[in-house]
């Protein structure tokens, strides 16, 4: 095995020597995990989830927490009935064979099952009617309706205790440090109040209010929304099925039968070394590897990343133990990760800020360049395909150009935009920001040609005149410009860099998780090396093979992927027929 790998080789026991009997065993609480475990529940199995961190949520939790599915309710419900065909075109000619096929047919056969039976069970969505595939161009791809919203969530509902086990936003993608979260729709309306309009003020009267209630007896704000809200739901309904979770639990070995079913595993937890049964099955939902820099060495593309927005539990420890059993990985693809393009900042205690630059590439008055001040790439574009551009022109850092008046406008990374000019001082201390007074001052500050970025400025501004990006097609994209800024004319997405004093953030790819995992088929059993079953072992979310390989067809693949396959594992568990050793124990029972 690589470096990578930890010893987790299986072990064997009497079958009588248990400190702890289950029916289904889940490693990880993300949206995977959470799935598996939740679905256990309700079909009549007891479940104990393993949380190796003191938080409850993992990636999911950071995360917007949208689902992307495919032939979901609400797009039946206003008459598109033919999308689960359409999107399975989409994929087709997206993906190819660089992942089965069975796979992704299970995901769009499964994913709006799966959505409407947490509907069901409480876990509710908002219908993002307008977010467009990550690849309009490519036939079959949705300009709005396969991607689903959480609905918000009160976390008193969890009572205190359990509120605080669920894992707090990125601090710098929440308000008031971190302790009040707000909805991507409500963040616009509450900016109009900052440009002089008061017809966001009831929304932020009413918002305040509740913050301010919940700060007198919690640490943050109990109204929960996209990942948080996903997660602490989903915690809910376990916790109504008498689940359990136990934190600060690590399963260090996988538990074997004479016939190679996995049968449990060995758990650190409260100081103990303790043996817990799975009689049904274990779920590997721990996250994938890109918090673990050995992994990313061994398997991320060079220069390999330093940072990542991923929860700090996805060392890859679960891909691990169930390669101990037989588990094999999936064949690398491409760059074996989805990515964003984040700003790394240090934060006044010393931590390190990642802020990924997911919406504000696309607003006017914005140009990437690489070390020779040229653009290498339509900024609108997703995340993913931004980064994979990065590393396919070697343009590692790249650096994010503005000037005074689209920074004030719309802000840039972690900087809020329509606040005083003062407030841009620490930015510029740390180092996240720099300024100069001119663009071939800025240039020579960042280290990028100064004659290349003043030419790359000036066709800039030519294009924001015309309205016509002639070299890279910034503004024509259905994708980009939803982000853009509908009011600028002639192009949402253009606008001229002129007003001094000019900018510059430096980006640096990071995985925000990885599409490298165990293979699994359509019951998200995962696979040996001849493709046959490990039978009880199942693997969700970012622990098993991406249906899509390492592309990223459009916004929540990966939340959706792993609801999907955690209610389909789960499923399976419940309801394919026992193993010979239980069907015995039942037996000798009666």
């Amino acid at each position: 095995m690589p470096a990578t790998d930890t010893d987790v080789s299986p072990a064997t026991h009497p079958d009588d020597q248990w400190d702890e009997q289950v029916d289904l065993l889940v490693l990880g609480t993300g949206a995977g995990g959470l799935a598996a475990a939740v679905t256990g529940a309700h079909e009549g199995l007891s479940v104990l989830v393993l949380e190796k961190t003191e938080f409850l949520g993992g990636t999911t939790a950071y995360s917007a927490g949208t689902c992307w599915i495919p032939n979901n309710r609400f797009q039946r419900d206003a008459g598109v009935t033919d999308d689960a065909q359409v999107a399975a075109g989409y994929l087709d000619r997206l993906v190819g064979d660089k992942a089965p096929r069975e796979v992704r047919e299970s995901y769009l056969r499964n994913g709006s099952a799966a959505i409407d039976y947490f509907d069901r069970l409480g876990v509710r969505f908002w219908h993002s009617k307008t977010v467009v595939d990550y690849h309009p161009e490519v036939e079959g791809a949705s300009l709005g309706g396969r991607a689903l919203e959480p609905q918000t969530f009160d976390g008193r509902t969890l009572g205190r205790e359990n509120f605080d086990r669920v894992r707090p936003p990125v601090p710098e993608f929440a308000l008031f440090g971190g302790t009040m979260m707000v909805r991507r729709a409500e963040v616009n309306q509450l900016l109009t109040l900052l440009q002089g309009s008061p017809k966001a003020a009831p929304l932020a009267v009413k918002l305040g209010a509740r913050w301010a209630k919940d700060r007198l007896t919690y640490r943050r704000g109990t109204r929960l929304a996209m990942g948080n809200a996903l997660v602490a739901n989903l915690f809910h309904r376990l916790l109504e099925r008498d689940g359990q979770v136990w934190f600060h639990a690590t399963a260090t070995r996988l538990e074997t039968g004479t016939d190679g079913r996995v049968t449990g595993a060995i758990v650190a937890y409260q100081g103990r070394e303790l043996r817990v049964r799975a009689r049904r099955g274990v779920v590997l939902a721990g996250g994938g590897f890109a918090a673990s820099s050995q992994w990313r060495t061994a398997h991320l593309p060079s220069p390999v990343p330093q940072y990542t927005r991923a929860a700090e539990g996805s060392t890859g420890d679960t891909l691990s133990l169930g390669r101990s059993v037989g588990g094999e990985l999936s064949a690398p693809q491409d760059d074996n990760a989805f990515w964003f393009p984040s700003s790394v900042a240090r934060r006044p205690d010393g931590s390190v800020a990642v802020f990924p630059h997911i919406w504000d590439r696309s607003k006017p008055g914005i140009v990437a360049v690489g070390a020779d001040g040229r653009r290498f790439v339509d900024e609108s574009v997703s995340y993913h395909r931004f980064v994979r551009a990065m590393y396919a022109t070697n343009t590692v850092p790249a650096w994010l150009i503005i000037d005074a008046r689209s920074l004030h406008r719309y802000g840039l990374g972690m900087i809020r935009p329509h606040l005083p000019k003062a407030y841009l001082r620490k930015y510029l201390r740390r180092g996240y920001l720099h300024a100069a007074p001119t663009i071939r001052e800025l240039a020579e500050r960042i280290g990028v040609d100064a004659g290349g970025l003043a030419r790359t400025v000036a066709d800039n501004n030519r294009s924001a005149a015309t309205g016509v990006d002639a070299e890279l097609g910034k503004g024509t994209s259905p994708f980009g410009l939803q982000y853009g800024d509908p009011a600028h004319r002639p192009n949402a997405s253009l606008g001229p860099i002129e007003t001094a004093p000019f900018y510059a953030i430096a980006l640096v790819p990071t995985p925000l998780g990885t599409a490298l995992g165990l293979r699994t088929n359509g019951d998200a059993q995962v696979l040996g090396a001849a493709g046959e079953p490990v039978a009880g072992l199942y693997a969700c979310g970012n622990d098993a093979a991406s249906m899509s390989a390492a592309e990223y067809p459009g916004a929540g693949c990966q939340v959706g992927g792993g609801l999907t396959f955690g209610y389909v594992a789960a499923r399976h568990a419940a309801h394919a027929a026992p193993s010979p050793v239980e069907t015995l124990a039942s037996v000798e029972m009666s």
